[in-house]
């Protein structure tokens, strides 16, 4: 991820309703999986445990085209319908707030020290833990932002939030974070794991350090989750 001001990136990030390094996707549109076969790191998603739907999200990218991260969704796609005039309606408030959408989303983060720019003009940062618990907290956002808020409040709203899981993200030592073990290619693992009204985030490094793991989800338990080495990433665009 390029070093670029966070309170900028924040509010750039909050106009599109999801923050940039996390791209949404469009539910029901097949996503590709091209971008996920050119990674030079590994994927992680939820282990065999787990024998629910699996789905592909998007990938993100440095300025030179390299694949930095990416995301792989379990259960039910998270959802939001608007009726004619662009309002969400009572369905897809229901569904949203009562808990009938059960999914997590495992997000993989290469592990990259500070390096220069494709350009030679600047430098990129290093990706850590923290970069984990940045994505996966924003991308808990992009999805559970309140359905019944107007436009305008809405858009106050993101601001904050965003600015939040930065900051959030930047203290994993500190409350409302903390320590939750849970196996990854079954040897536990400590998580830096919170919750909030929105669902849960966590995040930790796979044990050979190659990668960082950030999660987040919501209507499932992160308690009971495990993680593993995705062996054939297509079996997530199916």
């Amino acid at each position: 991820m390029e070093t670029t001001s966070r309170a900028a990136t924040a509010a750039a990030s909050a106009e599109d309703s999801a923050p940039q390094e996390v791209p949404r996707h469009q539910p029901g549109i097949r996503r590709s999986v091209d971008g996920y076969l050119l990674a030079s790191f590994p994927w992680y998603g939820l282990d065999e445990a787990f024998t629910g739907r699996r789905w592909l999200m998007q990938v993100g990218t440095a300025a030179d085209g390299t694949i930095e991260h990416g995301s792989t969704g379990h259960g039910t796609e998270p959802t939001l319908r608007t009726d004619w005039n662009g309002k969400p309606d009572k369905a897809a408030r229901t569904e949203k707030f009562s808990g009938a959408q059960r999914f997590a989303v495992v997000v993989t983060v290469a592990s990259r020290p500070v390096r220069r720019s494709a350009d030679g003009t600047g430098v990129l940062e290093a990706t850590s833990v923290s970069s984990a618990a940045w994505l996966a907290g924003s991308g808990l956002l992009s999805y559970t932002w309140p359905a019944h808020m107007e436009r305008a409040l809405r858009q106050s709203w993101l601001d904050q939030q965003t600015t939040l899981a930065w900051e959030l993200a930047d203290h994993l030592d500190e409350e409302p974070w903390s320590t939750l073990s849970l196996p990854v290619d079954g040897v536990a693992t400590d998580f830096r794991y919170r919750e909030s009204d929105y669902g849960w985030v966590l995040a930790g490094s796979a044990q050979d350090g190659a990668v960082n793991i950030g999660a987040y989800g919501r209507g499932m338990s992160a308690y009971g989750m495990g993680f593993a080495v995705v062996r054939d990433i297509t079996d997530y665009g199916r």
